[in-house]
C-alpha cells in the first residue's frame, strides 16, 4: 500500500472493498486482475493494495483467493450506502440528467462522513432504494432485495411492474432512459425471442435487443394488480383549441421540475387549455387555473392527461 498516499489511497481501498462485494453479491470471482481493471490501475498495483486489505483485516485470503472479512462487508456497505443515498438525493432534489447521477455519486461516496451520510439520509426521508431501484444499505448494515426477476424471463402476453435499471454499463443504462424507462412502470409483454423483447409501457411499443433488456428487472402483476386502463395521452399532443384533464406527472421528472410544474398547478384533476404555439412550434401557452404559462416540449411530454371532447367542458 505504499505506493499509493493520502486521499487517493482511501478512494482506491473503497473501490476495490465495492468491486470485492459486487463481486460475492453476483457470485463471480474477485481476482487482482478484476481490481486492476475495475480501478484502472496495474496489476503490481492491484497485488500491492490486495495485500494492504489483508493487512488491515479488511480481505482476508484462502488458498489462493480472497474474501472480504466482516469488518471490510461493514466497510464496502457504509461507501454503497453513501453512493445510493447521493444518487437519491440528485435525483430528489437536483437538476442534473440521469446520466450524471452515477459518476457525481461515484466522486461523491469517498467524500462523505457517516455523520453526514446519516444526515443525508434523514434529509431525503430515510428512503430504501435509489432512483435505479437499488437497495439502500441501513447504517446497521442491512440490504434488502429490490424482488425482481429479469424481464428476459417473462412471459409473452404477461404485465409487470419495473423495480430496477442497472446503471452499469454506462451504454446500456442510456439506452433505457432514452426509451423513457423507470422504475414502477407497468409494462406488457409483447414478444419474447432470442432476437427481441417486445413490451407496451405508458401507450408506447419498446422494442430492445436481449442484452439491454436483461438489465430490467420486474415483479409479475395479477390482472387484480394493474393500473386501470384509462384513456391518456401526452399534454404535448393536445391540439390547440382542445381542453384536458390532467392525469398525472410522469415520475421521469424529478427535482426542480417537477416541484415547479406543481407549483404552478398542474396537478391530477387540473384542466387545462392549449392556447398559443410559438412560430417555431415551441413552447405552448396552457391556460392553467386562470393564468397563461409557457412550456416546453420536454416538459409536456412527462405530463399524462386526458382530453375533454366537449367544447364546454
Amino acid at each position: 500500500m505504499s505506493k499509493f498516499t493520502g486521499s487517493t489511497q482511501r478512494i482506491l481501498i473503497e473501490d476495490a472493498l465495492k468491486h470485492i462485494y459486487s463481486c460475492e453479491q453476483d457470485r463471480h470471482e474477485p481476482s487482482a486482475q478484476s481490481i486492476a481493471g475495475a480501478l484502472q490501475i496495474t496489476l503490481d498495483q492491484a497485488a500491492s493494495l490486495l495485500a494492504g486489505l489483508a493487512d488491515r483485516n479488511l480481505v482476508r485470503l484462502k488458498s489462493g483467493k480472497f474474501y472480504l472479512t466482516a469488518a471490510g462487508r461493514d466497510y464496502a456497505l457504509q461507501v454503497i450506502r453513501a453512493h445510493r443515498l447521493w444518487e437519491r438525493y440528485l435525483a430528489d432534489e437536483t437538476g442534473y440528467a440521469e446520466d450524471e447521477w452515477h459518476g457525481r455519486a461515484d466522486r461523491q461516496e469517498h467524500e462523505l462522513s457517516p455523520a453526514e451520510i446519516e444526515a443525508l439520509s434523514a434529509k431525503l426521508g430515510h428512503p430504501t432504494h435509489d432512483p435505479h431501484g437499488d437497495p439502500i444499505p441501513t447504517a446497521a448494515g442491512e440490504v434488502g432485495s429490490h424482488g425482481g426477476q429479469p424481464l428476459v424471463t417473462m412471459a409473452a402476453g404477461t404485465s409487470a411492474r419495473i423495480v430496477h435499471l442497472e446503471d452499469e454499463p454506462a451504454i446500456v443504462y442510456a439506452q433505457l432512459v432514452a426509451e423513457g424507462l423507470y422504475p414502477d412502470q407497468e409494462v406488457r409483454l409483447t414478444e419474447i425471442s432470442t432476437q427481441r423483447i417486445g413490451f407496451w409501457a405508458d401507450g408506447e411499443k419498446h422494442i430492445l435487443a436481449p442484452i439491454v433488456a436483461a438489465n430490467i428487472s420486474v415483479v409479475p402483476l395479477a390482472p387484480s394488480q394493474r393500473e386501470p386502463e384509462v384513456p391518456t395521452e401526452r399534454l404535448s399532443g393536445l391540439a390547440l383549441g382542445q381542453k384536458c384533464e390532467v392525469v398525472s406527472i410522469s415520475p421521469v421528472c424529478r427535482g426542480p421540475e417537477r416541484r415547479r410544474l406543481l407549483d404552478l398547478g398542474i396537478l391530477p384533476g387540473t384542466r387545462i387549455s392549449a392556447e398559443l404555439r410559438s412560430p417555431s412550434g415551441d413552447p405552448t401557452a396552457y391556460a392553467v387555473r386562470g393564468s397563461l404559462i409557457a412550456l416546453r416540449q420536454e416538459q409536456t411530454n412527462l405530463i399524462w392527461v386526458t382530453p375533454l371532447q366537449e367544447v364546454g367542458q
